[in-house]
This record gives C-alpha cells, sequence and structure tokens, in this order.
C-alpha cells in the first residue's frame, strides 16, 4: 500500500491550498479516507475523513466550514481543499486510508490502517 500526499506549500493567511494523495495497492473503495495533521510539539490528529462513497465526511469543529474533503473513486485519489487559511494550521498534512471492515461504521476516529508521507503547509501571517 502507497499513499502519495503533495499539494502543501507556504500559504498567507486568508489564501487556499489543495492538498491531494494518491492511493496505490489497495481496493480504494473499500477504504474510508482521511487527512491528519501535526503540528510541532503536538500529537496528530484527524482533521477530515470520508466514507467509501464520498457522499459523508467528518471534519474537526477548527476547520468546519473552511476545509473540504472529496475523492475520485476511478482516480483513487482523495483531496483537501482548504481555505481562509490560518497561522494555526501549520502542519505537516497526512492522508490515511483504514480498510471499512462492516457494515455501519464511523468515520472518526481513524485507525490509520495506512499512512502516506506528509505534506508540509505553512501559513504565513
Amino acid at each position: 500500500v502507497q499513499l502519495q500526499a503533495s499539494g502543501g506549500g507556504l500559504v498567507q493567511a486568508g489564501g487556499s491550498l489543495r492538498l491531494s494523495c494518491k492511493a496505490t495497492g489497495l481496493w480504494f473503495q473499500s477504504n474510508v479516507m482521511g487527512w491528519f495533521r501535526q503540528a510541532p510539539g503536538k500529537e496528530r490528529e484527524l482533521v477530515a475523513s470520508i466514507n467509501a462513497n464520498g457522499r459523508n465526511a467528518y471534519y474537526q469543529d477548527s476547520v468546519k466550514g473552511r476545509f473540504t474533503i472529496s475523492r475520485d473513486n476511478a482516480r483513487n485519489t482523495v483531496y483537501l481543499q482548504m481555505s481562509s487559511l490560518k497561522p494555526e494550521d501549520t502542519a505537516v498534512y497526512y492522508c490515511a486510508a483504514d480498510k471499512i471492515r462492516q457494515i455501519i461504521y464511523d468515520l472518526h476516529p481513524m485507525r490509520g490502517d495506512a499512512w502516506g508521507q506528509g505534506t508540509q503547509v505553512t501559513v504565513s501571517s
């Protein structure tokens, strides 16, 4: 399993970025996909996650209304559109996959069955 994240960078506060994560080596449609982030000195936290068909999503309170997670099952790719970025959004962002094991499942917390390598997002004030 390989999750390749991209799209991070340096942006001014109020700006936007779009992260992408391409998955290979797994049956993409059978996985919940999510984005975590980890800021220096802080624990890794779940930012957003999305169910198998892309119709339901979970968002951490601090990003609701600013971030949008989506997925393209035909391309085995999950996205995180980030808008109105704040300096406190600065972190390394990781994509993750959880294999769906039951018919009814929660979108959070995520186990993190597979992880991407992380992409740095830096928001300047």
